[in-house]
């Protein structure tokens, strides 16, 4: 077996790797080059400098394994690697602890004023009575994503006597509880934390998660900290409330643009920064480079790998149902209310006499898609449920009335159940019940507004006009109820993203249970 590794990776992996392969380590290729010799090779291993394009993929014929050091995959194209069969693999792991005990370092510095003392002493000023600090002990912490790397926070927190409360739908209350963390909605972590440390992927949803309206609610001597994806937090509406003193101190270890040397940031005593340090140290490079290998070994040795993030195989009867399945999981995830407490599947019609792994993987991906920055595969889905402590079953039945073939999807919550069925229409997938309500929805992506209200004259009207004053066109609308005068859904397709302006005024009106903006 040949290996090529095109940036650098930690001698750890190395040695491991060539006690079962060839491997030829050439950094710094140039496109052209890597295209020329990549066909000689059953494995390709880089980190984020090079670019595995389609073109590389398919000049790559005796590729079985692509591995990434690290997690992001922005630098490869996995859906080529799919086609052609080639499993993409990453290291996810291997650098938790460093990025945990980086933000307990920063926790620790801001409480303790220590980058000011030392920079202050080093230059000549002993100043002690403007470096008082406070302590981590009987402080609130709050965690935003309670995932493993805020999990391994969690852990490190308790050490320091605090009290720790996290915001994070996607893991259930048994999981929280297991350590000693109690699940709260946003608003109340915003309001009652002394220390906010953030720890969720960046999405659409979660650009800017933290910005001036949010930071409205923390107290005034509560500290924030972004080890996690730069563009989370507004910076500029941060550099505000430190100005303005409704916020103690920030520590910055991401940022919306990166490498960056100058910002606005750097101008605040009150805020901390450093160069994304939270995976530098020896340990994880070692850890991942290791994690690395064993996977790429794994794949070239026939057996299945743990952090796979692509399916080899999906029988290509199921491939029309892969959509729609991750489409039913993402809708149910900004549908539903409260904390997970268990997930139900439901397989009806001809699919339930296949492998349905693939379309479990492809729902519970879409349901974690806000969630998780783990591609999601059929490897992996049982580990990562379970490191959520999220509970799963299945349930098929060949004989489906109405629908030749029907994917459901129950969410039960702390507040309720939510339920999504879609089938697959002459090569379409669509939508065709949202909890009660039975509909015929064909969910084209991009922005919709789901209504439940009271089935009563104007409304419709009503909240068109809303939509209409913010400059928003409706390009669908899909109307049903379960009777006259009782209870109704309204679905508007939009061309536009509705603002949270304009969901406080539609909920504002008289008869309107809930107002929830998708993206679908």
């Amino acid at each position: 077996m040949r290996i090529l590794v095109t940036d650098p990776v930690a001698e750890e992996g190395i040695r491991l790797l060539r006690s079962s392969a060839r491997v030829d380590i050439q950094t710094a290729l140039e496109p052209d080059r890597l295209r020329a010799i990549i066909g000689g090779y059953d494995a390709l291993i880089v980190r984020s400098q090079t670019k595995v394009g389609a073109d590389v993929i398919e000049l790559g014929e005796r590729l079985k394994v692509i591995g990434r050091v690290g997690v992001g995959m922005d630098n490869i194209d996995v859906e080529a690697a799919t086609r052609k069969g080639i499993v993409v693999v990453n290291a996810p792991t291997g650098n938790v602890v460093a990025t945990a005990e980086h933000t307990m370092a920063l926790m620790l510095a801001l409480a303790r004023n220590v980058p000011q003392a030392n920079s202050r002493l080093k230059s000549g000023k002993w100043q002690r009575e403007d470096m008082v600090g406070t302590e981590l002990r009987n402080k609130t912490l709050g965690i935003i994503g309670l995932g493993k790397i805020g999990s391994q926070v969690a852990e490190r927190a308790r050490g320091f006597e605090m009290r720790i409360i996290a915001h994070d739908p996607f893991v259930s209350e048994d999981y929280a509880r297991n350590l000693e963390v109690d699940l709260v909605s946003l608003d109340q972590l915003l309001s009652e934390a002394d220390f906010i440390t953030l720890h969720v992927p960046l999405t659409p949803t979660t650009v800017k998660l933290i910005g001036g309206k949010e930071l409205e609610k923390v107290a005034p001597t509560a500290r924030i900290i972004n080890c996690a994806r730069g563009g989370l937090i507004d910076e500029e509406a941060v550099i505000s409330a430190i100005k303005t003193g409704r916020l103690a101190g920030a520590a910055f270890d991401v940022f919306t643009h990166e490498p960056v040397t100058d910002s606005p940031l750097f101008g605040e005593d009150r805020i901390i920064v450093t160069p994304h340090l939270g995976a530098s140290t020896l340990e994880a490079q070692a850890n991942i480079a290791r994690d690395i290998a064993e996977e790429v070994l794994t794949v070239l040795q026939g057996r299945f790998s743990r952090y796979a993030v692509n399916a080899p195989h999906i029988a290509a009867e199921l491939l029309p149902f892969m959509t729609v399945a991750s489409t039913i999981g993402s809708l149910a995830s900004q549908l539903m209310d409260g904390q997970i407490v268990s997930t139900h599947i439901r397989y009806g019609g001809g699919i339930a006499n296949y492998d349905c792994n693939p379309i479990k993987t492809a729902v519970i991906s879409g349901l974690l898609e806000q969630a998780s920055e783990e591609r999601i595969n059929v490897v992996n889905v049982g580990l990562i449920a379970a490191q959520r402590g999220l509970k799963i079953s299945e349930e098929r039945d060949v004989n489906c009335q109405h629908y030749p073939n029907l994917l459901t999807l129950e969410v039960n919550t702390t507040v309720g159940t939510t339920t999504i069925s879609g089938t697959v229409r002459q090569g379409e997938s669509q939508i065709v019940q949202v909890n009660e309500f039975w509909v015929d929805m064909v969910p084209a992506g991009g922005y919709f507004l789901f209504c439940d209200h009271l089935d009563h004259t104007g409304l419709v009207g009503t909240v068109g006009n809303l939509t209409a004053k913010a400059n928003i066109d409706i390009s669908s609308l899909h109307l049903k109820r379960v009777q006259r005068g009782g209870r109704a859904l309204m679905i508007l397709g939009l061309d536009q993203p509705l603002g949270e302006q304009q969901l406080e005024e539609i909920l504002a009106l008289p008869g309107i249970y809930t107002a929830k903006a998708v993206r679908l």
